[in-house]
């Protein structure tokens, strides 16, 4: 048997999960902006209600973003702490790869869209290799030519409306999805791959928006 214990903080509050061979074991989630507060504690909980040891997990899965600056780096630096404190492959992946997994599209061109909060969205298309990307609606819209899609993410809702054809599919990364799409590349695979590249790094897709001492706004790298 196989234990995941995926967590998500890329986006809005947090979410938990922890996974056994496919199976939710135990998994909560939460609303709020205390993610570097609160992400141990609900994990704690998490594995208590699972009935799971922490020294029983066999694997840490993460979002990598894209999604909020600080989200992603709480998450991150908890995921690579537990993993390497335990002993055990860390395995991370693209926020926007969770939300396509989720999409119930159908025959519909899914589109994962994630609102970057600068005018923009960070989004990707389940097509070649699904690489996010940024773009303006309009950009989005031009991308898509006019097909049918469904744009799943938690503000679908505002997007779809403007992108002819498009339903919305209003979704959160599911840390249990993060899970099993860590589980179907294996623990060795992620083993392997932490040995050859490291640890999964932070997902950005453009710099840090940052406030100076005098009141200004710039971006960073």
């Amino acid at each position: 048997m196989t234990t995941v214990l995926a967590f998500d903080c890329a986006v809005s509050g947090l979410g938990v999960a922890v996974v056994r061979d496919g199976a939710t074991l135990a998994a909560h989630r939460e609303e709020g902006r205390e993610q570097a507060a609160r992400l141990l504690p609900a994990i704690a909980e998490v594995l208590q209600a699972a009935g799971v040891d922490r020294r029983a997990l066999d694997l840490i899965a993460v979002t990598t973003g894209p999604g909020s600056f600080t989200g992603v780096r709480v998450g991150l630096a908890a995921a690579r702490g537990l993993a390497m404190a335990l002993g055990i492959p860390l395995a991370g992946l693209a926020t926007t790869a969770v939300l396509l997994a989720e999409a119930t599209a159908g025959d519909r061109l899914a589109v994962a869209a994630i609102d970057s909060h600068l005018g923009d969205w960070f989004c990707a298309i389940r097509a070649g290799d699904c690489a996010p990307f940024v773009a303006s609606t309009g950009a989005l819209a031009e991308r898509l030519g006019g097909k049918p899609c469904l744009v799943v993410g938690p503000q679908a809702d505002v997007l779809a409306p403007l992108l002819v054809g498009a339903r919305a599919q209003v979704a959160l990364p599911d840390p249990a999805v993060i899970a099993r799409l860590a589980l179907a590349q294996g623990v060795d695979g992620w083993r392997i791959r932490n040995r050859t590249d490291g640890l999964p790094r932070p997902l950005y897709l453009r710099g840090v928006n940052i406030t100076t001492p005098d009141g200004t706004r710039r971006t960073v790298d």
